[in-house]
């Protein structure tokens, strides 16, 4: 079992061409057959053949006789030595630490045969194989514990979903691919064999200590998944270990603490628990683990524990099922073990049933000595001996231990946790999820709808910050989450400090962090329950994710909603607590049964619809890459062309880049956040202007192909009478770039007064006239028609529900909270004499008051990276529409004959573009006179955002602004792994 003091649970379901193509581009000896999905337990097809080709051929000795000489050569003890593995632990460790000095003299005086190592790091471990292995005469095996991948016991490596989160995800290949990446990097780490996957059934909801550690409650679904993960490991040329023979799943007693005891009878055990076992031996299964549990009704030998029981493992699992692989204990320290056998005694029980590896002998010392004592009395034969070493020898020749038994640690780097290895860690950890219940509608989560979130930290332990990273992750999506823990140092004050949260709360979150540990419970407490069930009772909804136990839901049966996240480890709460937002897809199912409650398959599907903060590799581009926008900011810092910024890259609905470069102005007092705000000047005729007439559209209450004289009355002349709203829209109107006005009219009256006579320069629909006017005019149309001046109008109908809580005209009398985030503009000599800073850069918009169509509204990259996800997915946002997808596409195709635009957006022009090179030939978007860039690619489904003060402090600085942000793009571009 060797169960980690402190592990992990994750899962998810992926689809999948994608992954069919992550698997033959990324992996070079990938399965090449399509994934296959599992269905259900009555329609579940055959097991899979195991494709044989995905192997690493595994060396062979070029003479058999080899093993037979060294064996021959070998002293009794010696021989010995080699059937025992002791624990160390991977961290630096002095050449006169204790610890490592008794492993030393076990290797040296004891002959010892292997290692596994516990808790470690990855060159803690590293060092440590290497000078373990200088002081051993034959090779060390080198075991781990890697059920939840290598990180189960090495940081710094990749962590992976339990067996329970991986089968939710539907997927095999998911379980193939956590059984490879575990395998790569237990290879690189100098490991032979990794003890998993876990083939036990847990159909026993109060078991203590498989729960997620298995697949599923359905033996098919282990089997299943099961061999897709030992493909996965085999293919690497590392050992995979099946566990815990024969089924630690129906138990409710922990073998770490006790010895469990299993009444079934034969039928019972060989139609359910074995028939993983039975599947994978058949498939060619290697190694297996025993487990420390009595079956009296199945043995001839009372209560003896399986792993010393001969009618358990060589009855059954040899000669029934035809098993010549090597089998290893479980840990040989475990009280159902060591408190009712001694170190020797349960060593010679364990040859005598079947056993080759001893793992974790409480006393490896005086087990060697009775072991030795009992082959010179008889009682074992060193042929019985020989058997075992030979089949250990053997496999350290065919896994190259004889030829390259050290750790190569300049690989180390570049061998573990990969960015290609954490993308599919969370891929699978955030397709794991699974929504059992929503009974009130709770999932996406809008922030509109609920303003106050009280997030509950359900936890079994006393450290006071457990769930941190919950809280942490929940407030990207929320502005306003009250975060409190629940465990057992919880004082009274807190509980009612919790009660009072609740009293305030719009949306309840309980996440359960309480997982399987071993010597711990893996229920809700009784006092913890009692104030869970006064906090849910409240009128407002509540939420329970299970952030480990899922069969946690039965203590709170009437929360609103029930998720399972399968894993307390913090990158499975990250790639969870999107989902709750809709930030992304769900559609996890249930692979065990939760008795009354819910059954195997059971899970809700939900689209993704808001926009999930995670890796550029999540979205198939390349951080190195994009490391490179560090250097194009920064040169363009160094040449003033802006004091700073910030550049944010959406893709595939994942916001992977937003980033703060330089300071708010050239004294560089005050560092650019990431979440600044800016003027964005001409951006303010696509963001505000634009959008709110394709609202208008959408309503028909409008029509592009309306004349403008319909909506003002000053159009309706001779030459004027004929202008429609797409002219308008695509800059044809006739109508001149813009006029000074201010110099003469200083109000808001007079200047929309001036623009509806301004006399034209062109005829209408002949010439393209980039215009201010023709916005301002549309700005007053948007007012015409919805009887509300476009900043409110565009605000009601997609800022404030759709959370876009930085963007503002006037932000300046919207308060202080956000005025400050925002760095200066202009020196203004002329108008306003002094800084022009959270006040619209732009004369005529500032003279109107602060809104107009063509200027005047501030922003942040996070609310506009909101409106482009919108119009990359057909109008949807937060699981509501905003658009229509046809009026997205009529606004965002070339809609001239004279030039490249599409309705108030521009398009990527031949020749010179601030969209770069490499964007695609449908990309749109908008530059504004500040410095800021608004670019969607609607082919690659990515935005990319550029928010500069480039006119501080003065408009004669920044002439290059446009070969910068044509830079920026082709290096997000270039960043697209293909």
């Amino acid at each position: 079992m060797i169960l980690s003091a402190n592990t992990g649970y994750h899962t998810h379901r992926s689809v999948l061409p994608l992954l069919l193509f992550t698997l033959v581009l990324i992996f070079s000896s990938c399965k090449t057959s399509e994934p296959e999905t599992y269905q259900s337990t009555a329609e579940q097809p055959p097991m899979p053949e195991p494709n044989k080709e995905v192997l690493a051929p595994v060396q062979t000795l070029e003479e058999p006789t080899d093993i037979d000489s060294l064996l021959q050569a070998m002293t009794l003890q010696e021989k010995i030595g080699q059937l025992f593995v002791s624990p160390a632990y991977g961290r630096f460790t002095n050449n006169k630490d204790p610890q490592y000095l008794r492993l030393k003299r076990l290797i040296e005086n004891y002959h010892l045969g292997g290692i596994i190592f516990m808790q470690g790091d990855v060159y803690g471990q590293a060092m440590l194989t290497n000078k373990l292995q200088d002081h051993s005469k034959i090779p060390l095996w080198i075991a781990q514990d890697m059920e939840f991948g290598a990180a189960m016991r090495i940081s710094g490596t990749t962590r992976i979903t339990p067996a329970m989160g991986v089968a939710a995800t539907a997927d095999a290949s998911n379980a193939y691919l956590k059984g490879k990446i575990t395998a790569r990097e237990a290879k690189a780490m100098g490991v032979n064999q990794i003890f998993a996957p876990v083939l036990d059934v847990n159909n026993n909801p109060e078991n203590p200590v498989i729960n997620v550690r298995s697949f599923s409650a359905d033996p098919d679904m282990v089997s299943f998944f099961g061999q897709y993960m030992i493909d996965g490991i085999e293919s690497e040329g590392v050992m995979a270990t099946a566990k815990h023979f024969p089924g630690h799943g129906d138990t409710d007693v922990d073998s770490h603490l006790a010895l469990p005891v299993i009444y079934h009878n034969f039928s019972r055990i060989d139609s359910l628990e074995l028939r993983p076992f039975r599947e994978t031996i058949n498939n060619g299964l290697r190694s297996v683990m025993s487990a420390h549990i009595a079956y009296p009704n199945i043995s001839r030998n009372g209560d003896l524990p399986g792993t010393m029981d001969e009618s358990i493992l060589n009855d059954i699992l040899i000669d029934s099922l035809g098993f010549q692989g090597l089998i290893v204990t479980d840990g040989l320290e475990m009280k159902g073990i060591a408190d009712n056998y001694s170190p020797g005694k349960a060593v010679i029980y364990a040859l005598k049933a079947g056993v080759d590896m001893m793992l974790i002998s409480p006393d490896e010392m005086a087990a060697i000595n009775e072991l030795e004592l009992a082959v010179q009395r008889g009682e074992l034969s060193e042929e019985r001996i020989d058997r075992s070493v030979r089949k250990v020898l053997q496999l350290k020749k065919e896994h190259g231990a004889f030829e390259k038994p050290k750790v190569e640690l300049q690989n180390l780097s570049r061998s573990i946790n990969t960015p290609v290895y954490q993308n599919i860690a969370d891929r699978i950890a955030r397709n794991s999820v699974t929504i059992l219940k929503d009974s009130k509608d709770i999932f996406p989560i809008r922030e509109v709808d609920h303003l106050n979130i009280l997030a509950v930290s359900l936890a079994d332990d006393e450290s006071g910050s457990t769930g941190s990273s919950f809280a942490r992750e929940l407030r990207k999506y929320h502005g306003n989450v009250d975060f409190h823990v629940l465990d057992r140092r919880t004082s009274l004050e807190e509980k009612n400090k919790i009660l009072n949260a609740a009293d305030k709360a719009d949306l309840i979150l309980i996440g359960s962090f309480i997982i399987v540990r071993s010597n711990q419970p893996i229920q809700v407490q009784p006092e913890q329950l009692q104030l869970l069930r006064q906090i849910i009772s409240r009128p407002v909804p509540s939420a329970l994710i299970a952030f480990g136990n899922p069969y946690v839901v039965r203590d709170l049966p009437s929360a609103d909603a029930h998720v399972m996240a399968w894993s307390s480890n913090s990158n499975q709460v990250r790639q969870t607590v999107p989902a709750l937002f809709g930030a992304s897809e769900v559609a996890g199912k249930l692979p065990i049964n939760i008795p009354g409650m819910y059954a195997i398959g059971d899970g809700m599907e939900f689209n993704q619809s808001n926009i999930r903060f995670d890796t550029p590799e999540s979205a198939g581009l390349s951080t190195e890459k994009l490391l490179e926008l560090d250097m194009v900011m920064q040169e363009a810092i160094n040449d003033s062309v802006f004091p700073g910024g910030v550049v944010a890259v959406m893709r595939k609905g994942v916001m992977v880049w937003q980033q703060g470069y330089g300071y708010h102005d050239y004294d560089k007092t005050r560092k650019v956040a990431n979440d600044d705000v800016y003027d964005l000047a001409s951006l303010t005729k696509v963001v505000a202007t634009t959008t709110s007439i394709m609202k208008l559209v959408d309503d028909r209450r409008l029509d592009v192909q309306d004349r403008v004289s319909k909506y003002i009355p000053e159009f309706d002349t001779d030459n004027k009478r004929e202008i429609t709203i797409d002219q308008l829209l695509t800059h044809t109107s006739g109508l001149p770039a813009f006029q000074v006005y201010v110099d003469e009219l200083q109000t808001r009256k007079e200047i929309v007064s001036a623009v509806r006579n301004e006399p034209l320069v062109n005829n209408p629909g002949e010439e393209y006239v980039y215009s201010d006017l023709g916005f301002i005019l549309l700005a007053e149309i948007v007012e015409e028609v919805s009887g509300l001046r476009v900043d409110q109008y565009v605000r009601n109908n997609f800022f404030y529900p759709m959370g876009m809580k930085s963007s503002f005209f006037n932000p300046k009398k919207t308060g202080r909270w956000i005025s400050n985030r925002i760095p200066a503009t202009e020196i203004d000599t002329t108008y306003r004499d002094g800084l022009v800073q959270a006040e619209v850069h732009d004369e005529r918009a500032w003279f109107m008051d602060g809104v107009a169509g063509h200027a005047g509204l501030f922003s942040s990259a996070d609310d506009l990276s909101k409106l482009a996800y919108l119009l990359l997915n057909d109008g949807k946002f937060g699981g509501r529409e905003y658009l229509k997808p046809e009026t997205i596409k009529t606004f965002t195709e070339r809609r001239s004959a004279i030039n490249q635009r599409a309705y108030g957006y521009d398009r990527k022009s031949e020749g010179f573009s601030t969209a770069g090179e490499l964007a695609g030939p449908n990309s749109f978007g908008h530059t504004g006179f500040t410095g800021t860039s608004f670019w969607i690619d609607p082919d690659e489904e990515i935005a990319i955002i550029i928010l500069t003060n480039r006119v501080h402090p003065s408009r004669t600085y920044g002439s290059t602004i446009s070969r910068v942000r044509a830079k920026i793009a082709d290096t997000v571009m270039q960043s697209i792994e293909h």
